[in-house]
């Protein structure tokens, strides 16, 4: 299995074009990032012209096309992290139904998920 690559979760820079990443549940933000969101917290009474994200309709299809595989470096991230959350429930012996629960799935469907027993 390859190790992932770290991006943060909102500009999609990988972890070795921003200074530092910090990683929550599931997410990742860059020091660029956070950056920007103190900006925004502390001009919340400014004019409406602080840096955003771009929306869609300011992209063109090969923007979009280009963002895509960086968005699914996302969902690989997310999926390991919940991995390493289950395994770590299931080390301190949390069964599969009480796990199941918790995301909204069956006992079954979490095992099948998360064992990796075929």
């Amino acid at each position: 299995m390859t190790e992932l690559q770290l991006a943060c979760s909102f500009c999609s820079k990988p972890s070795t074009s921003v200074e530092k990443i910090v990683a929550g549940p599931g997410v990742y933000i860059c020091n660029e990032c956070v950056a920007l969101a103190a900006s925004v917290i502390d001009n919340s009474d400014a004019a409406p012209s602080l840096p955003r994200v771009p929306m869609w309709e300011k992209l063109t299809d090969e923007e979009m096309l280009g963002h895509i595989p960086r968005v699914a470096v996302h969902i690989d991230q997310s999926e390991s992290d919940l991995r390493s959350w289950v395994l770590e429930l299931r080390r301190r012996s949390v069964t599969w139904t009480k796990i199941g629960e918790a995301l909204g799935i069956t006992r079954q469907s979490a095992w099948e998920r998360f064992s990796g027993e075929e």
